[in-house]
């Protein structure tokens, strides 16, 4: 499996907003092959971090480079104060 985890900065005004961005775009996502899973986290003190799960790296990498996510990216970044931060994770094991 392949994970994304990825450190985000949305507006305070934007979080609501963002959340139901977040859900709605799930629906895009979770078409492209490979899918397991994408989530919002939300730390006590109201710090946020995306979770995204796919078969492997091809498959993610597909998804990435499609004109879909591009589009859900710059709607994405509308909504924070500075681009995401990701960080890429090969599970080897379990």
């Amino acid at each position: 499996m392949f994970v994304v985890i990825s450190d985000v900065q949305i507006k305070p005004e934007s979080l609501d907003g963002f959340k139901n961005w977040f859900s709605e775009s799930n629906k895009t996502v979770s078409k492209f092959d490979g899918f397991i899973n994408r989530r919002l986290l939300e730390t006590k003190n109201g710090k946020h971090r995306i979770l995204v799960e796919f078969e492997n790296l091809e498959k993610f990498s597909k998804m990435h480079q499609s004109p879909e996510h591009e589009n859900l990216h710059s709607i994405a970044a509308s909504y924070m104060e500075k681009l995401p931060e990701p960080k890429f994770y090969t599970v080897v094991s379990q």
